[in-house]
């Protein structure tokens, strides 16, 4: 027979974290705790207060992605731990950026060779994306400034004032006058008409908006390409166009490809898109591609060399997390325009059935327009 024993003197316990003084005594909210706790405590304490916040799955305030495929967590995971900024001991992480920049600039109609290199870099979002292509537009208009013995301290910039608010910050931090276009009763973007006559010689660049934040609908990028062009032949001047695609650059190319938006118009210099909206990716990542390498001030690209190699770098920041350029790659290559087609078509079926399903109710007015991003905005 068996004979098992027991020792009072075991130093086996039975643990419970309910039950331990970590959870019976208040966490300290803005001073650092004087002592330590278990892992296991840490983690239930901040687990149980995170259930206090909304569920991700079901936050329809936003565009940014909440979901993503097992495989592609994975991939996140196992890259949570690399610096994006340290080339040399990541140069694959580099490369795929690379790629994603590559695959960006084609997508839209960049004028490069299939062997050519794009002119782009990875953001933490269309925000600082933008603020690099803000900054590449002032320093080239205070060099054309100069170069013709003109004062160059008071730029502007002329956007709708529809606008998100990075731009706001952009005009603010960098000391750029924000020039808007007002909007009116049954029109709910940049008038390219109007925004062409509040440009002068100051301007460093026109910005439109492809997909509005308040309605999702597209402004007419083509049609100031025309007007601005005609504008600069009449006075000599050389005011250029960005694109903020923030939300439209991931769904124009795949439904509407016929809409000349992009670098198809000699005047689009530069576009964003955020690779967390309608990029599929989870929060963190952003893209701004240059038409070509002159657009881009080359005093602005900085080289390092204390990492390694010599490493050029063109961001508002220096280390940040390698796994969303990782999980845009994924994306890319998992989906293919086939995918990114079919998903976006089924998103643009969905805002087609709510907005039929508000307009039979006959209780509210449709304001977005069924030609921009997958949403339904309407007013009582």
């Amino acid at each position: 027979m068996v004979i098992s024993t027991t020792s009072a003197a075991s130093e086996e316990r039975l643990y419970s974290t309910f039950a331990s003084r970590y959870v019976h005594n208040p966490v300290p909210r803005f001073k650092m705790p004087e002592e330590s706790m278990p892992k296991e405590a840490a983690y239930q304490v901040i687990n149980d207060e995170l259930m206090l916040d909304g569920n991700p799955r079901l936050n329809l305030a936003s565009f940014v992605t909440t979901w993503m495929e097992p495989e592609c967590d994975k991939l996140i995971m196992a890259a949570i731990n690399k610096n994006y900024v340290d080339m040399d001991e990541y140069p694959v992480t580099t490369e795929l950026q690379n790629r994603c920049v590559n695959m960006i600039a084609h997508l839209f109609h960049a004028p490069i060779g299939d062997d050519e290199i794009a002119i782009g870099v990875g953001t933490v979002g269309s925000s600082e994306a933008i603020m690099l292509a803000g900054l590449a537009f002032k320093r080239k208009w205070q060099h054309r400034q100069k170069s013709q013995g003109k004062p160059f301290d008071k730029p502007n910039i002329v956007t709708g004032a529809n606008v998100q608010v990075c731009w706001e910050k952009f005009a603010r931090y960098f000391e750029v006058e924000l020039k808007e276009v007002k909007l009116r009763e049954g029109y709910y973007v940049m008038d390219p008409e109007k925004a062409v006559e509040m440009v002068d010689e100051n301007t460093i660049c026109v910005a439109a908006i492809l997909g509005s934040t308040l309605t999702g609908e597209f402004e007419d990028v083509k049609r100031l390409n025309e007007l601005l062009t005609k504008k600069n032949k009449e006075t000599g001047w050389d005011t250029p166009i960005h694109v903020d695609a923030a939300s439209g650059g991931f769904i124009a190319p795949f439904i509407y490809p016929d809409l000349e938006w992009d670098f198809r118009l000699p005047l689009v210099k530069s576009i964003n898109v955020s690779g967390h909206k309608y990029g599929l990716v989870y929060a963190g990542v952003g893209w701004v591609i240059w038409r070509n390498k002159e657009d881009l001030p080359e005093e602005l690209v900085f080289h390092i060399n204390y990492l390694g190699s010599d490493q050029p770098t063109f961001t508002l920041n220096f280390s940040k997390g390698s796994s969303q350029i990782i999980a845009q790659y994924y994306q890319f290559i998992r989906l293919g325009f086939e995918g990114y087609k079919n998903i976006i078509e089924n998103c643009m079926e969905n805002a087609r059935v709510l907005r039929e399903g508000l307009e039979k109710t006959g209780r509210f007015d449709i304001l977005s327009k069924e030609v921009g991003v997958p949403l339904v905005a309407f007013c009582s």
